[in-house]
């Protein structure tokens, strides 16, 4: 009988706890909290979040309890907002109340409140001012900038010349040439391709990208305490993390060695060192070295890994959808001709190419779920208010994805960025840099390195599929925190 009666108090400790959240939501809702689905004692509502598709799982959610709805993800509140209109009110309308960021485990335990990406209140906004300002004072959208990447452009090409068109997956390369362009920025320098310890971080860098998208990625930031305690591959993550902070490190540290304050900084280390000299001893400020490393860390992956993702994805879709591919090339033939490089001034003339680059990037959803943020005060929103702490999921891929604003947004068609007229056409909901005070700080130069670095590839060689192999498929490999395309090897046939 003793088994009995401890399998009887174990379910009556569980309809217990099952009543109270019951009552805790139907009190939620009295408040005028946003509605959800029931949710189970400790576990909250994770059991029905599928790691293999966060997103597929929240727009169904919202057919249900609409736009705005709440969930527990274990003992944290959460809701989750879709639709470009309250998006805009989120990122851009009521930016102060949802700019601080949430909890984000996996980059809170290398970076902490640090840096750009996981810093919040006045040590972001001194940093993400600095960052914008000295950015710009570099070049960023500017002439110089664009010479810097026509000399990578054409390092690059000389690269792919060297496949002689064989069947050659590219991404460690094309990693190598978009993370040089950001190293001219940060650092003042590039690196060889061949260079084996920067190939180990690029390496590093695109396993970490598929480790905080894959399940046990997806369970730290969940239950951080919990899996801390066990092995796995978010070990790896943090192990690849530290060597990617201590390449950087010494970077830095070569800096301070070579460092001239009377001359004009030579890259962003240099002016980040420079404005710690000027701000030494003052109370609150955010530059010290405890900022500066995880500051160039967040701006190295940042502008690295996210824009080598998406020219990749754009050469698998001009692979796999050849019309497309005719149609840019004869608009670069037209406009630019076979013998100088393309540059930002043709961008202009060739309404086609941009419309597939949006296109690619609006296909792609890179960063489905939007990045975390946390109400810093009770908030309406939808109807709803929601209460200050709350962690807020904004679905950007609930804007790329609106039938309202893309005709047919499961379909990859440039048309959706066309007018009558063949003329490019902007949409409001094209949002894969986010917007308002937390949009990407790199979005002038992510556009211009896609623009130059594929019209420079297709003027230079025409993409085949290797002789033999299967149909490519455009669905990405990973579908998590980022939507990651799966590997392939194209032949860069010269023209």
């Amino acid at each position: 009988m003793e088994p009995l009666g401890t399998v009887a108090v174990a379910l009556l400790l569980v309809l217990v706890a099952t009543g109270l959240v019951a009552r805790w939501q139907k009190g939620q809702r009295e408040r005028g909290h946003p509605p959800g689905p029931p949710a189970l004692p400790l576990l909250g509502n994770l059991l029905q979040l599928r790691a293999a598709d966060t997103c597929r799982v929240f727009r169904e959610l919202s057919e249900t309890y609409g736009p705005v709805f709440s969930l527990r993800l274990g003992s944290t509140p959460a809701v989750v907002v879709l639709g470009y209109e309250l998006l805009r009110e989120v990122l851009v309308t009521r930016g102060e109340e949802f700019a601080r960021r949430g909890r984000f485990p996996l980059a809170e335990k290398s970076s902490g409140d640090r840096g750009i990406f996981m810093s919040s209140g006045e040590r972001w906004a001194q940093t993400r001012r600095f960052a914008l300002s000295t950015l710009r004072d570099l070049g960023l959208g500017r002439r110089g900038l664009e010479e810097q990447i026509q000399e990578e452009t054409e390092l690059l090409l000389e690269e792919l010349r060297r496949t002689k068109g064989q069947p050659f997956n590219p991404a460690l390369l094309l990693s190598a040439a978009v993370g040089n362009a950001i190293c001219r920025i940060l650092l003042g320098r590039r690196f060889a391709y061949g260079d084996a310890e920067y190939r180990q971080v690029l390496q590093r860098m695109a396993q970490n990208f598929h480790l905080e998208s894959s399940s046990a990625g997806q369970l730290y930031n969940l239950l951080p305490g919990l899996m801390e305690l066990l092995p796995g591959p978010h070990q790896t993550f943090f192990r690849n993390n530290a060597f990617i902070q201590d390449f950087l490190a010494r970077k830095v540290a070569e800096h301070e060695a070579t460092l001239h304050l009377v001359e004009e900084p030579r890259d962003f280390v240099d002016a980040f060192l420079r404005r710690m000299e000027q701000e030494k001893g003052t109370a609150g400020t955010a530059f010290g070295r405890d900022n500066l490393h995880p500051t160039l860390f967040d701006l190295f992956i940042a502008g690295t890994e996210s824009t080598s993702i998406t020219l990749r994805y754009c050469l698998l879709l001009l692979l796999e959808h050849p019309e497309v591919a005719g149609k840019v090339g004869q608009e670069l033939e037209r406009v630019v001709g076979w013998e100088r490089p393309p540059a930002l001034r043709d961008r202009g003339a060739m309404p086609y190419t941009e419309a597939f680059l949006h296109e690619a990037q609006r296909y792609l959803d890179l960063v489905p779920l939007g990045f975390i943020r946390t109400v810093t005060r009770d908030t309406p929103l939808g109807g709803y208010i929601l209460p200050k702490g709350c962690t807020i999921y904004p679905v950007l891929s609930s804007a790329l994805r609106d039938p309202r604003f893309f005709k047919n947004p499961e379909t990859f068609d440039p048309g959706h960025f066309l007018d009558e007229k063949g003329g490019f056409k902007k949409s409001e909901a094209f949002l894969p840099f986010s917007a308002g005070k937390r949009m990407c700080l790199g979005e002038s130069l992510a556009r211009t390195q896609l623009f130059l670095f594929l019209t420079a590839i297709l003027q230079r060689f025409q993409l085949r599929r290797p002789p033999g192999a299967p149909p490519f498929r455009p669905a990405p490999q990973v579908i998590g925190i980022m939507n990651i395309p799966r590997p392939f090897e194209v032949c860069f046939c010269p023209r």
